[in-house]
């Protein structure tokens, strides 16, 4: 008879990175040992609970739910770190309210107490203490800490503290090897436990499952913690005994103190937590007047259906609704579709775009409620694919929103239903094939080269394994079996391969609860939120579900931003107000588009295979478009062929049966949708949707037994309908591998809409649309290149960034030419971002361009004083205008630092002497001299565009007429070659990469730009590499040949001859962008070879606001003579600036008294720094006497510099 003990301090794999146990074979480890219970404690989170509550139940073991609390030295809410920031308690929940305190307990350590960890107090665990049993805790708990210091009397204070704080409360004690500090410790505990008459209870921390794993579970600490296995200080456990082990292993650890043993069992069969699968937790909506929710929802959905159907509806269609009202009744749903009319009807009105994605389009009352605009009958929708009244499962209403305003739907929801009743859902990554091999090389101690080859060896494929990787590629199987090294590394990644890794925020997950939600599902803090964000669960989607709470997607779709910004766009330009809906499905400029298979940036359809194929089918409607939508999938794949084919007669259609082509006939005979599965099912075998459906989905998961059994099923229905026995087995041999990949019609209709839309934009409005999809991709180099390429195909030109002439973002520039371009936006440019650049873009707009350097300089505010900012506008060339490039690049420093200055004195308030003036004569600058330095080289120029805004818009060093004979010219004309095909190449090195082969030898692997702009990944094995190491230098021009290769999506070529391609040396740029000169707002440039150029302040345009009768008197003392001077007053700058502003009030007034044609300028000195401000309204007439007064004022004979000028024909 098994002996009776429970595992009650066990870390799965959720307590990530430090728990390897996996929840299923830890619960079938112990069922094997005999156990009947099974505890969980994972670190400070409840993530893995559901699930191992489900595991439990299925192998018929009781689940004990717990958590190993971190315990903050004081109150939760203080941030210290140090030895007392926190420590570790054990806590089970004893019954369901103990349950619930456990839930809460855990999120309000997240929620109010995380630093570092999530935290609880005494306080909390005081007032949620009901339910609990608590246990002291590890080596690291308040109370072994005591002991481990020697402090037992502050020991024995705790205890008592536990004591009167808990229904239930035991010493918790555990016996791992080399562990110095745990016989004094245990020790410590039995004379407590004896002392108190508190009860023992013997843990054993488990980790991982088998003793075996010890290995495994050190390089997963070695992961988390970032160190490696070679590493003698890194974080270990001391043995190899945190395993699950068996009730006999624990009694011979215990054998002394035995009722520690079974004290586990007594409490393990003291507990009772059920938790609650059957139960609705749904969001009430709030009717007017308290109306029943299902009357209400009727009375919406007759009146939409009343405006969807103005000129009256077919009896069928009216029956149709009458139906999914009845079966939403039934399900008990309407409440849930008010909430999501509630949602659509906010958007709707605040012009956010949406849409709904997956079955829900198949619904007549959602269309008629006005949360979708596709007509179900329209297209043969079937509803039962969304809500089943046989199958009961609660129906996904997955809504897409523009990405761009997501946010404001799930604000909306949390203020209508309240904060503590929404919550994002948290969602797991875990350790894949490849990240397992990179990981586990990292924490191994490997070489890089040496784990991104075996990384390297795994197809790149969604799902993709070690084990299968090992079927697919020949080398990974070599290397395991000739390399031990690299076999260590397989065998380890094996082993971590598929465990938790960390948590994030699910990207679209929403939970909307009829009750506080932190009574059903414990909470945090999103991966990247703050104290204002809303909440997330702990646990993952489907246990949400489980539990009854509404499960909501709100998806971000960069489309429908794009989609929204374009149709303000052609409005304000066009005048033309574009309503998406009422867009016509039969636009001949759209189907030519489509036709002509140039689909970049169009949804869905941007891939150079689905580019092929739409182009060779020529889709004439929607309905075609859908079709396509569903077969470009793995899997209908090969039928693409065939369904064109088809279409143009080129191949016969062919039914299975005359019966079905009803069915079929709108796809050429070919099985493309799920809903044409549910249709065969019912028309060939009787079945009802409902029932289909069902059959469908089985299907679906491939088990032998349920397929047979439904075979029978449907032979036994289609010779109730007079089929013939052999055909009816055809028949559902035919339909069952579709039902597995064949895709869901309502979701390819509604993605065929999005491609329609953005289709039709680009048809009818390309550079409106283009624009907005340029703004959508703002810092994507991979969308941006693309796109741009895209906008020069069109004949849309494209202009760089500049300083007075780029907005923000992307916008439509009319000012270089008639024809209007696209100018790159300033917060496109990487290192500078909106915030840097906004203030600096609306201070243009409404006070006029920069006139030069130092103006932009004084007006550029503080966001943009900041060297990277200044460094990548210069390199980018947006401040060409001010000089040239070269020079503004190697004066970064000098330009920064006259910004941050003349933005510190704006923030700070501080007075100068300068205030006399008014705000017409601003604080003067610190003349800036630009360092010599020689222009970049046209592929400097290139570098640093490519680098900075994703592409380079200037001279294309990969001009097409420098391409050799034959070559390859764009990426989607190399998708065109097969597997093994020879093809040449030209173009770029972009990047390259050394490593080694398994015999030591060194190969390449390269990134080469070619000539449409995107880069082709080419390898050069050892012996190429040999002949041609000397040209793999990045920003060398080569030209290649090699043979293509393709593993799955992925296309490269094998390089085996390279020579550098011919290219002229240097490319002349274009002109450079000048603004008008009579705005006197540019700095021609000129030949500053040898030069340095000064730029300082020109206030020519400027009025002083010392007084208007001092002005009068300014031109009244203007003489005209022929002859002029340059009077040069120095002056040092004090901290006393009220004395300041006397003095230099003084030295004008002194001036004026003795007028004249000479020009004066103020030299101005200040902590060994100077600045020159011109006073171009001031004249005076220099003579020994006005000298010697401005001796006398200033105390200084230097005060006086006097320069001979020409003729200045004074104005």
């Amino acid at each position: 008879m098994a002996l009776s003990f429970t595992h009650l301090h066990v870390h799965s794999e959720y307590s990530l990175l430090d728990g390897l146990s996996r929840i299923p074979t830890m619960v079938t480890r112990a069922k094997e040992l005999g156990m009947n219970s099974l505890g969980i404690t994972d670190h400070g989170s409840m993530y893995g609970v559901v699930d191992f509550y489900t595991a439990c139940k299925e192998a018929g073991i009781k689940p004990i739910i717990g958590c190993e609390l971190y315990v903050a030295g004081g109150s939760r809410f203080d941030k210290r770190t140090g030895d007392k920031a926190y420590t570790h308690l054990t806590v089970l929940a004893k019954n369901n309210e103990g349950y619930r305190n456990l839930m809460k307990l855990s999120s309000k350590g997240h929620l109010e107490g995380f630093y570092y960890k999530p935290r609880v107090d005494h306080e909390l665990l005081e007032e949620l203490a009901d339910g609990l049993i608590v246990f002291s805790g590890c080596p690291s708990s308040e109370l072994s800490t005591a002991l481990i210091n020697g402090d037992y009397n502050n020991a024995r204070e705790i205890a008592k503290w536990c004591m009167d704080s808990f229904p239930e409360f035991y010493l918790e004690i555990q016996r791992h090897e080399n562990l110095d500090f745990l016989d004094p410790l245990n020790e410590g505990i039995l004379k407590l436990g004896e002392e108190l008459d508190i009860p023992l209870v013997a843990t054993n921390d488990l980790h991982y499952v088998d003793k075996e794993e010890s290995t495994l579970h050190d390089v997963l600490l070695c992961i988390g913690t970032n160190s490696t296995v070679e590493d003698e200080a890194r974080f270990r456990f001391s043995d190899e005994s945190f395993y699950l082990k068996s009730p006999e292993e624990m009694k011979e650890l215990f054998i002394d103190i035995p009722e520690a043993v079974s004290n586990t069992q007594l409490i393990a069969d003291s507990t009772d937590v059920s938790l609650d699968f059957s139960t609705l937790h749904l969001p009430q909506y709030r009717t007017p007047n308290d109306e029943n929710a299902d009357t209400y929802l009727r009375n919406l959905c007759w009146q939409g259906f009343d405006s969807r159907y103005p000129e009256g509806a077919t009896e069928s269609s009216k029956e149709r609704l009458g139906y999914e009202l009845d079966v939403i009744s039934e399900t008990q749903y309407p409440n849930y579709f008010l909430v999501v009319w509630d949602i659509a009807k906010f958007a709707r009105q605040n012009d956010i775009v949406f849409g709904v994605r997956g079955s829900a389009a198949s619904s007549l009352a959602l269309y008629c409620l006005g949360v979708t605009d596709i007509d179900p009958l329209d297209y043969s929708l079937v509803f039962e694919r969304f809500l089943n009244i046989e199958r009961k499962e609660m129906p996904d209403i997955d809504m897409d929103f523009q990405d761009d305003r997501r946010e404001e739907a799930i604000r909306y929801v949390t203020e209508k239903y309240g904060r503590d009743h929404v919550a994002q859902i948290i969602t797991f990554g875990t350790l894949g094939a490849k990240a397992a091999i990179r990981d586990s090389g990292r924490a191994l101690g490997m070489s890089y080269a040496d784990v991104d080859r075996v990384a390297k060896f795994i197809p790149t494929r969604v799902g993709m394994t070690i084990d299968q990787a090992f079927e697919l590629s020949p080398e990974m199987k070599e290397s395991y079996e000739n390399d031990p090294r690299l076999r260590l590394l397989i065998d380890t990644a094996k082993g971590l391969e598929g465990v938790t890794r960390h948590a994030s925020t699910h990207a679209a997950a929403v939970v909307i609860s009829e009750d506080p939600l932190i009574d059903h599902v414990p909470l945090q803090r999103p991966t990247k939120g703050d104290e204002s964000s809303v909440a997330m669960t702990q646990y993952a989607m489907e246990p949400v579900a489980k539990l009854g709470l509404l499960k909501m997607d709100f998806l971000g779709l960069i489309n429908y931003s794009i989609l929204s910004k374009a149709a303000k766009l052609v409005l304000e330009r066009h005048g033309v107000n574009i309503l998406l809906p009422e867009i016509p499905f039969d636009d001949p400029t759209t189907y030519d588009l489509l036709a002509s298979g140039e689909t970049t940036a169009i949804f869905q359809l941007e891939s150079p295979g689905m580019r092929r194929y739409i182009k060779d089918l020529k889709p004439g409607s929607l309905a075609e478009l859908a079709a396509m939508v569903a077969l470009y999938r793995p899997g209908p794949m090969e039928h693409i062929a065939t369904y064109i084919d088809s279409k143009y007669g080129k191949v016969p259609i062919k039914y299975p049966h005359p019966a079905l082509e009803e069915i079929l006939k709108e796809t050429y005979g070919v099985i493309v949708y799920q809903d044409q599965v549910l249709h065969i099912l019912r028309k060939f075998a009787g079945y009802t949707l409902g029932q289909a459906d069902i059959v469908r989905k089985a299907m679906g998961k491939k088990i032998s037994s349920l397929m047979q059994q439904e075979r029978e099923n449907f032979t036994e229905g289609a010779i109730k309908l007079g089929y013939d026995e052999k055909i009816a087995g055809s028949v559902f041999d035919l339909i069952e591998p579709f039902a597995g990949y064949a895709f869901n019609k309502a979701h390819s209709v509604s993605y065929a809409v999005v491609a329609y839309w953005t289709a039709y934009f680009k048809a009818n409005y390309p550079i409106e649309f283009l624009t907005c999809v340029l703004n959508a991709y703002e810092g994507n180099a991979e969308k941006i290149g693309p796109a741009v390429a895209e906008c020069t195909r069109l004949d849309i030109p494209v202009l760089p960034p500049h300083i007075n002439h780029s907005d923000v973002d992307f916008s439509i520039d009319s000012s270089a030419s008639e024809k209007p371009s696209i100018r790159f936006g300033l917060a496109s440019i990487k290192n500078v971002g909106a915030l840097a650049i906004e203030s600096l873009v609306q201070d243009r707009k409404k006070n006029g361009p920069f006139k030069s350097l130092a103006d932009f300089s004084r007006r550029g505010g503080t966001d943009a004083a900041n060297r990277r900012v200044i460094e990548s506008l210069s390199k980018v060339g947006a401040l060409d205008v001010f000089g040239q490039r070269g020079q503004l690049v190697a004066s970064v420093d000098s330009i920064t630092q006259l910004m941050q200055r003349e933005a510190q004195l704006k923030e700070s308030g501080q007075s100068t002497m300068f205030d006399l003036f008014g705000s017409s004569v601003p604080t003067p600058l610190a003349e800036v001299q630009l360092l010599d330095s020689p222009e970049p080289t046209d592929r400097e120029k290139i570098g640093w565009e490519r680098e900075l805004l994703g592409v380079s818009l200037g001279p294309r060093i990969l001009d097409p007429r420098y391409a050799p004979e034959g070559a390859v010219l764009s990426k989607d004309l190399l998708e065109a070659f097969s597997d093994g095909e020879r093809v040449i190449i030209a173009g770029e090195v972009a990047s390259v990469r050394i490593t080694a082969d398994r015999q030591g030898r060194r190969i390449c692997f390269a990134g080469v730009e070619i000539f449409d702009g995107s880069t082709i990944d080419v390898a050069i094995w050892s012996r190429a590499y040999e002949k041609t190491s000397h040209l793999w230098i990045e920003g060398s021009l080569l030209q290649l040949t090699g043979p293509v290769r393709r593993r799955d999506e992925e296309i490269s070529v094998h390089c085996d001859q390279a020579s550098e391609l011919d290219v002229p040396e240097n490319i002349a740029l274009k002109p450079p962008l000048q603004i008008d000169s009579e705005s006197n707002s540019i700095l021609q440039q000129t030949d500053t070879q040898n030069q340095k150029t000064i730029i300082q302040e020109s206030n020519r345009d400027s009025s002083t606001h010392v007084t208007e009768d001092t002005i009068n008197h300014f031109e009244s003392n203007q003489a005209d003579n022929d002859h002029s001077r340059m009077l040069l007053v120095n002056l040092t700058e004090t901290d006393k600036p009220e004395e300041d502003q006397f003095l230099l009030k003084a030295i004008l007034q002194t001036l004026l008294e003795y007028p004249g044609n000479d020009r004066v300028d103020l030299m101005i000195h200040k902590d060994g720094t100077q600045w020159r401000l011109e006073m171009p309204i001031i004249r005076t007439g220099f003579c020994e006497e006005l000298s010697e007064r401005l001796i006398e004022l200033t105390g200084s004979s230097d005060t006086i510099s006097v320069e001979e000028e020409a003729n200045t024909s004074a104005a």
